[in-house]
């Protein structure tokens, strides 16, 4: 199966990261997107190709573990990274390159039906993919692959070929491109042809695609330009990722019998409401309304969110408050720790809302408040459901330092519509995440909404790629319309849907996946880990 990605725009850590995860995958990928602006040295890169000090270059200087030498990513260029299987063979780099620029090659020539490039194709004696070859040679796309074995011993491929489509080639003039001083770089805008980095990209996928062979599923993030309208921005967004929001259930739709929730506030509740007053601590189950609040409290069962009340983010589905945050309070993570004491839990479930006007997005709160739990109550198992802080490694480290038992990140929705759902997130950050905390060795957990106008297939690739970059657990639910503000409901899902999903997201390779109308990230989290842990292993060090 090869499982093609259109991604958008990613980071080259990001990128590489995700491609490293996607080794151990029994699946081929092939991975598409643009960079911002990039430089990076391949193995064969000499210093003396930066024409200034790369230091005071204003883009990321980055080096790989590629072929090649110096040259540059940005935006207006088609990036595509296979992942995939080849041959155990000496030969099957070469043979890989060469299939790429193939690939290469038949995308130009489909968007340049006049010949207005010249002849397109190899140029003796130097790297990648050219044009005008019969007058002035220009290179276009440069190639840098290097094959490795997995831990199952197969040869898998990363990093690939960069073909410049609308890329801005002043840009170049700061480095010797591949190390070719007698030949220059151009890109297909800036030698004649009126093209768009979107289309290309999407023929090169095809291309690529075409020639790795296999069954192929795709998923796409939506890329589409803004336009002006007068309805919402989160409504804008809905229908350009093909969700006509007129279609949607109104807000005051009668819920179907599997969602209806019957209170019961009886003494747990009342005492863990008690509880959290005493202690100045807000909780996810009220703050986002949950559905669940009456089961789990009244079984003392409680979701504290950290790093206060109040999100710097506005996701189009969720009720927690986004004024200007308040300053972080230092007691907090001792009040949480000594809510935990009280409870006498065996799993604590810590959340927090979005920090992006912290430095460390709110990490190291999440890593105090980790530290205070532990202190005070050392058997009790500790889940931590985090942002994507801005896809900062060092960030993502603080917490990962401090071992949680479990680290979950919600991925929310399906790859179209993350856009539409939470535009200041990307799902390619969302999985780069999660792949980075499964490779520091924790237990690794996900979340997603149904009802938002996807598909079961879609959600099927969802799981299939939480599963490829080591993802153990995961969590399926309905969303439920907080108010008219928010996005509408496609559809109730019904549950026999969700059981469907769940022996989905088992057959990708998920050692756990609670999958109901009224799931949510916390709901049954404790027999969810305990479901993802072997007995043989502990789940903190």
């Amino acid at each position: 199966m090869l499982r093609r990605r259109h991604l958008g725009r990613v980071s080259f850590a990001e990128a590489d990261d995700l491609q490293r995860a996607l080794l151990e995958s029994s699946d081929d990928y092939l991975l598409l997107f643009e960079h911002p602006p990039t430089y990076t040295r391949g193995v064969h890169a000499k210093e003396e190709h930066f024409l200034v000090p790369a230091e005071s270059l204003d883009a990321d200087v980055v080096t790989t573990d590629r072929g090649g030498d110096v040259t540059y990513h940005g935006p207006g260029q088609a990036v595509a990274w296979p992942v995939v299987t080849v041959r155990d063979d000496p030969s099957s780099g070469r043979l890989h390159v060469t299939m790429m620029e193939d690939a290469v090659i038949a995308t130009v020539v489909a968007f340049d039906p006049e010949g207005v490039l010249g002849r397109v194709g190899r140029f003796e004696g130097y790297p990648g993919v050219w044009a005008r070859l019969d007058s002035e040679p220009h290179k276009i796309a440069a190639v840098g692959v290097r094959t490795v074995r997995n831990a199952r011993g197969e040869r898998r491929t990363l990093h690939g070929v960069a073909l410049n489509v609308e890329t801005d080639m002043s840009r170049f003039a700061a480095i010797v491109p591949c190390g070719i001083p007698d030949h220059p770089v151009g890109s297909m805008r800036s030698l004649g042809l009126d093209v768009s980095e979107v289309e290309v990209e999407e023929r090169l996928g095809e291309e690529l695609a075409r020639r790795l062979g296999g069954e192929e599923r795709v998923a796409r993030v939506d890329r589409s330009p803004s336009t002006m309208s007068d309805e919402r921005p989160m409504i804008r967004r809905l229908r350009k990722a093909g969700v006509n929001p007129d279609e949607g259930l109104a807000i005051n739709t009668r819920k179907p019998e599997w969602l209806r929730i019957e209170a019961h506030m009886g003494a747990e509740y009342q005492s863990l409401r008690t509880l959290t007053e005493d202690l100045r601590l807000v909780t996810v189950c009220e703050e986002a309304g949950c559905p669940n609040i009456f089961e789990c409290w009244e079984s003392g069962t409680a979701t504290f969110m950290v790093n206060g009340e109040r999100c710097t983010r506005a996701c189009g589905f969720c009720l927690i408050d986004t004024r200007k945050p308040l300053t972080l309070d230092p007691s907090e993570p001792a009040r949480v720790a000594e809510a935990v004491v009280r409870l006498k839990l065996r799993h604590a479930v810590i959340t927090c809302v979005a920090r992006d006007d912290l430095a460390d997005g709110g990490a190291g709160a999440i890593a105090d408040t980790i530290a205070a739990v532990r202190e005070r109550s050392p058997e009790t198992d500790i889940e931590v459901l985090i942002s994507d802080l801005k896809g900062d490694p060092e960030a993502l480290q603080l917490i990962i330092d401090a071992r949680p038992d479990v680290l979950n990140h919600n991925v929310e929705t399906v790859a179209r519509l993350q856009r539409a759902v939470r535009p200041s997130a990307a799902y390619h950050r969302s999985l780069t995440v999660l792949a980075r905390s499964a490779r520091a060795g924790l237990t690794v957990k996900s979340g997603m909404m149904v009802g938002l106008g996807e598909t079961a297939d879609e959600v099927e690739e969802v799981l299939v790629d939480l599963a490829a970059v080591g993802v153990s657990i995961a969590t399926i639910g309905q969303y439920l319309r907080p108010t008219a503000k928010h996005l509408p409901v496609a559809r109730y899902w019904e549950p026999a849907e969700f059981d469907d999903l769940a022996a989905r997201g088992r057959r990708a390779g998920l050692a756990h996946v609670q999958s109901s109308p009224l799931t949510r990230s916390s709901y049954h989290a404790r027999e969810a880990l305990s479901d993802a842990t072997p007995l043989s292993l502990p789940t903190r060090r």
